[in-house]
């Protein structure tokens, strides 16, 4: 979407310099909102804090039924600042003069190895090296050689599953709102910004539970037997 307007794009014309600026200014703004809702903590919250406990509420509450409360709590950090950065990455995007970082392949496919990556190193390291790529050939030996390979290429689907679902949502998104600003630039796009939002904040959402899912399945192979 080069040809599309942005106010960073005054500064370079490059997509990359565009997206890697988008990127920065995401961080910006979570480091911000973070910010503003630890400076003055407050035990009966209001404002961003207030926004800020029920968003990590709402994150653990949802991990309580997938991993269990305590594992819920360890890896509310990661699941939550990954849902943060998508919803706000998504959310930026259908503000006029900015682009998603979401609808860039390489930013999505950056998160999703984060997710590829860490669930694999914790599932190791509850189960153990030998214990873990063990659970890769089923349960029944005679077709461990048929379901080793399956399995790698089960878990390597996962990156394309994270990374294509967000990056074709939202590219598609992008694309949409642009089509519907240039027909009509002042009253119709009003319902598209609150169809936008909502597919933004589910986007972000599933991300979330996706990750809890493939948390689950490595960390908790005993209980799935």
């Amino acid at each position: 979407m080069g040809e599309i307007f942005t106010f960073l794009g005054l500064i370079n014309h490059s997509h990359d310099f565009i997206i890697a600026s988008h990127v920065v200014l995401v961080a910006l703004i979570s480091l911000g909102l973070a910010k503003m809702a630890t400076s003055k903590m407050q035990l009966v919250p209001s404002g961003v804090q207030n926004v800020m406990e029920a968003y990590l509420l709402a994150v653990n509450n949802m991990g309580k039924g997938i991993v269990g409360d305590e594992l819920a709590r360890k890896y509310l950090p990661l699941v939550a600042t990954l849902g943060f950065i998508v919803g706000i990455s998504n959310m930026i995007g259908i503000i006029p003069g900015f682009e998603a970082p979401t609808s860039n392949l390489n930013v999505t496919l950056t998160l999703a190895i984060i997710v590829f990556v860490y669930y694999h190193f914790e599932g190791i390291r509850a189960n153990g090296v030998i214990h873990y790529f063990a659970h890769f050939m089923g349960p029944v030996k005679l077709l461990a050689p048929l379901m080793f390979p399956i399995e790698i290429v089960s878990h390597c689907s996962r990156l394309v599953s994270l990374s294509f679902r967000l990056f074709g949502n939202i590219k598609g998104d992008d694309l949409f709102l642009a089509v519907v600003l240039m027909l009509a630039p002042w009253i119709a796009p009003l319902p598209a910004y609150v169809l936008l939002t909502f597919a933004g904040l589910l986007q972000a959402f599933i991300f979330m539970i996706l990750t809890y899912v493939y948390l689950a399945g490595a960390v908790l192979i005993s209980e799935e037997h």
